[in-house]
């Protein structure tokens, strides 16, 4: 597996949540609304997910082991040291 694309909307507003991302597996298969979290460790990748009924949350698509996790975050979370050092950079 390869992740062959991260695609990154920053987010404005200050707070824990720093970023949405979406990424393709292969040049064809696309998961959106993966959420890059400011935590007390770091930064770290949410998988996306929704609110039961219950008001628990439930993953909607995310790795089975943790190699694969790691991979993914570490795209993710490249792509938005990136990014956000570009519009940090920008004139305003």
């Amino acid at each position: 597996m390869e992740i062959t694309e991260v695609r990154l909307r920053l987010v404005k507003e200050p707070g824990k949540l720093k970023a949405a991302a979406s990424i393709t597996i292969d040049d064809c298969f696309v998961v959106h609304d993966l959420r890059v979290v400011e935590a007390e460790g770091g930064l770290f990748v949410a998988m996306p997910n929704k609110r039961l009924g219950t008001g628990e949350f439930r993953d909607i698509a995310h790795p089975i082991n943790n190699e694969t996790r790691d991979y993914i975050a570490k795209l993710v979370i490249e792509k938005y040291k990136e990014e956000s050092d570009r519009a940090n950079s920008a004139p305003q």
